[in-house]
């Protein structure tokens, strides 16, 4: 691994992995791939913007001239995808973009790596893919796909697009699949940041149907740091889940985190449910904790108060990525380039 293309490395999870790979390898370059939609943010990674190890190249990943120049003009031999339209409320408003961004720009991906011979092809999905479950168990990597949302559905077929490159042509891929990230410099439309900067501003929180829906938590750092195993030491054409054991209903999050900023309750506005909503998500990650020897650093506790701090730290962040002012940035950081 020397030469590095993260999709996608101007957004949420994609530029704290920037980050962690500059930070703990001395020896590769890292080009950002991102074709900065509404959630990809340059502003993430001001802080590594002069590493002479790290470029940025604006792109669109389902563009095979975009991705093949790229490819070839910094000699990538590492492809790590996170490129990916992600949230399940836009997907059912309007699928069409997620079919288009997750399956065709994978595809366009996998052709490229595939005819310019990329030695290691890491695409990251989401437990998403699983479906829901019940009061009890846990996903595995050998749990059948269900997926019950656009989004979902779109990443499946991402999934198995890899999956098939690698038995049918023999591609270097590897697949991870994580439970619900959280960390800074999430995009204000998730439920943890949205929940921080409404409480912050005393407006209601608003809470899809009971509340009770369940989800195992990961911290992004924790993510990234398994994310960098996997590439490293995974096995060629396997899955590995990746979760923090961090199972949470909606609610007692909400709580938590008007009870960290010390808002009151009064606060939580219940609204009318997401259609086709999934009741329980839960990893097991012991495939990457046994295989890989990962441990997540992080407890939830301790990780939602670092990141309360973090973004009421950073609220003229919050307002740029919310206002568009980030396109400006771009405009003066690379227009000329």
């Amino acid at each position: 691994m020397r030469n590095v293309l993260v999709t996608g490395g101007a957004g949420f999870i994609g530029s704290n992995f920037v980050r962690h790979l500059l930070r703990v390898h001395d020896d590769i370059s890292v080009v950002n791939f991102d074709k900065l939609t509404y959630a990809g943010n340059l502003e993430n990674l001001v802080d590594v913007s002069t590493d002479p190890r790290y470029q940025f190249v604006r792109g669109d990943i389902c563009e095979v001239a975009d991705v093949e120049s790229t490819v070839r003009a910094h000699t990538i031999d590492t492809i790590v995808h996170f490129a990916a339209e992600s949230h399940v409320d836009r997907s059912i408003k309007g699928s069409a973009v997620f079919v288009r961004t997750n399956v065709v720009g994978t595809h366009v991906l996998l052709e490229v790596a595939r005819t310019l011979g990329v030695g290691r092809f890491l695409h990251v999905s989401t437990d998403e893919v699983y479906g829901s479950l019940g009061a009890d168990g846990k996903f595995t990597e050998e749990t059948p796909l269900h997926p019950n949302s656009p989004y979902s559905a779109s990443k499946a077929g991402s999934d198995l697009l890899t999956l098939a490159y690698h038995h049918t042509y023999g591609l270097p891929v590897v697949v991870t699949r994580c439970s619900n990230n959280y960390g800074p410099y999430q995009f204000p439309e998730k439920l943890i940041p949205l929940m921080i900067l409404n409480a912050l501003a005393d407006k209601p929180l608003p809470v899809y149907g009971d509340g009770l829906y369940v989800r195992d938590w990961l911290h992004v750092e924790d993510h990234c740091v398994a994310l960098r195993a996997v590439l490293n030491s995974g096995t060629t054409g396997e899955v590995y889940n990746i979760g923090g054991s961090n199972e949470w209903k909606n609610i007692d999050i909400v709580k938590r985190i008007l009870h960290i900023l010390g808002k009151p309750e009064s606060l939580i506005s219940f609204v009318k449910d997401r259609p086709g909503h999934d009741r329980r998500y839960a990893i097991d990650a012991g495939k990457v904790r046994e295989k890989l020897g990962w441990i997540p650093a992080h407890t939830f506790e301790q990780g939602l108060e670092d990141t309360v701090h973090w973004y009421r730290s950073n609220l003229a962040w919050c307002q740029h990525v919310t206002s568009g002012e980030y396109q400006e940035y771009y405009k003066m950081m690379y227009h000329e380039r």
